[in-house]
């Protein structure tokens, strides 16, 4: 049993999904991350499938916060070039504080719902990042509408001036879509 499918039994909500993300929906979740970004942080890594295209693309300091301690060590093992944190997003401030960071410039997260739920996520995401930051999230087209959906879709109008919703991307399992938020509302005007 791989490591996704076995912390996808113990706790679903929290993992989503048995299969790592497609080379297409990857390529579309890194894409607007600066090649020059010196500080990126990972939100729910997993297996390290965005981890990989993030080290080719914007090899730079690499923080990733994943949940589950499996995944996180198996994530440490692979990209020992990686800080790897286990850890809550919700936390994601005081992480980077204790690691000296104060400011990042871009933010991918792989994270399901159920990490939204019961806070603010995309303002604490909109907290760290830098003026110019980015920060990127996939949906799941055929949940799209659901409230849990709709709900994080009216926290990041909230917490960014600009939000970016992709074309869908077929060829992911289930199909997807990327949000790419820019300019954190705490840091404009």
């Amino acid at each position: 049993m791989t490591v996704l499918l076995r912390e996808f039994v113990r706790d679903p909500l929290a993992t989503a999904s048995i299969t790592p993300s497609s080379a297409a929906l990857t390529r579309a979740m890194v894409r607007p991350v600066p090649r020059a970004a010196p500080v990126v942080v990972e939100l729910g890594p997993g297996t390290g499938v965005f981890t990989a295209a993030l080290q080719e693309r914007a090899p730079g300091r690499h923080v990733a916060v994943e949940l589950h301690r499996g995944l996180a060590a198996a994530l440490g093992e692979r990209f020992p070039q990686v800080e790897v944190v286990t850890g809550s997003a919700q936390d994601l401030p005081a992480m980077l504080a204790e690691r000296g960071v104060r400011t990042v410039d871009a933010v991918v997260s792989g994270l399901p719902w159920a990490a939204y739920a019961g806070g603010d996520l995309p303002r604490t995401i909109a907290s760290v990042l830098g003026p110019q930051g980015v920060f990127t999230q996939f949906t799941y087209t055929w949940t799209r509408w659901a409230p849990p959906s709709r709900r994080q879709l009216g926290q990041l109008r909230a917490a960014f001036d600009e939000l970016v919703l992709t074309r869908t991307i077929w060829a992911n399992v289930p199909p997807a879509l990327v949000y790419c938020a820019r300019r954190p509302v705490e840091r404009s005007g």
